[in-house]
């Protein structure tokens, strides 16, 4: 069965210059190397993107932005994550106005949570009042929500819930999701790098890595792998990739670093939102050695067939 999301889905980052605005002809240049290393579609507006360290006008920017440059040539997902229902159902409806048609969705957070029921009612009040397709998006560690496999099935009963971004972290959890769905077009994409090409393998439909514009062969040839049920090079590019991953890790803020990393194509600087911590001269210098060195040595990798 066609599914409607799939392959590699990167979250990309939002370009920002120094008032903390939408750098436009930074992130059109970020948008046409995406598109053209062969992405299957476009995240825009996730935690990889910043969007709740932008201001409400910047982020509708940066989506419409996006939107805009893409034209049609790939699906673009939008996040309008934010903390109550009524405050997702706005997001979603400027999103409307802007010709967008899929919103990515997670529980609310700074909340109370008590029930799972709370967040098939966020759900259900939101398809109710909005046009668009909705992604559940499951990220605890944003979140402190953690939704269960049994509180997926359900949301996807509500009409408009298209699909399920699966950042979690939990395996066991996303397998159940995977058997329940997979002769359906309900579509599952894990956010989790590290376990992506074995989700993919075991039926997930695309993986959203958030490094994927800077190392794009990798993440290809790992969904390609996974797809043609390749063991050997699914192994081989699995641990490129762990490798790549590593440069995520090379300063205490996770989102720093992997600006910084993705800073190497030249499409944007490294720049990131307050109160973040951006990385020290020396951490820059370490994680760009790094970068250079990988890029150098994926593209002498020569590929059969």
């Amino acid at each position: 069965m066609a599914k409607r999301f799939y392959g590699i889905i990167p979250p990309i980052s939002t370009p920002i210059d120094e008032q903390e605005n939408v750098d436009e002809g930074a992130l059109r240049k970020l948008v046409r190397h995406t598109i053209e290393t062969g992405m299957n579609g476009i995240f825009v507006g996730g935690s990889n993107g910043e969007s709740l360290g932008l201001t409400q006008k910047e982020r509708d920017r940066a989506i419409r932005i996006v939107l805009d440059e893409t034209a049609g040539r790939l699906p673009v997902l939008a996040g309008v994550m934010d903390t109550s229902t009524r405050r997702v159902i706005e997001n979603c409806k400027r999103l409307e106005d802007m010709g967008g048609t899929t919103a990515v969705v997670s529980p609310t957070f700074y909340s109370r949570y008590t029930y799972p029921s709370e967040t098939i009612r966020h759900f259900e009040e939101i398809s109710r009042h909005t046009n668009v397709d909705l992604i559940i998006y499951n990220i605890p560690s944003y979140t402190h929500n953690t939704l269960k496999a049994e509180t997926i099935y359900e949301l996807a009963k509500i009409d408009k819930v298209v699909g399920y971004k699966d950042s979690s972290g939990q395996m066991a959890e996303t397998l159940k999701c995977i058997d329940h769905f997979r002769s359906t077009d309900f579509c599952i994409l894990q956010g989790i790098v590290q376990l992506a090409g074995i989700s993919v393998l075991m039926g997930a439909d695309g993986m959203i890595p958030s490094i994927a514009t800077a190392f794009p062969k990798v993440f290809l040839n790992i969904y390609k792998a996974a797809k043609a049920r390749d063991i050997d090079k699914l192994i081989f590019w699995d641990r490129i990739s762990g490798e790549c991953m590593k440069l995520c890790t090379m300063s205490p803020n996770g989102t720093s670093s992997t600006k910084c990393a993705l800073s190497e194509t030249g499409l944007f600087d490294g720049r990131v939102t307050r109160p973040l911590e951006p990385v020290t001269e020396q951490e820059k210098e370490s994680i760009l050695l790094k970068t250079r060195k990988l890029m150098e040595y994926i593209d002498s990798i020569q590929e059969e067939g």
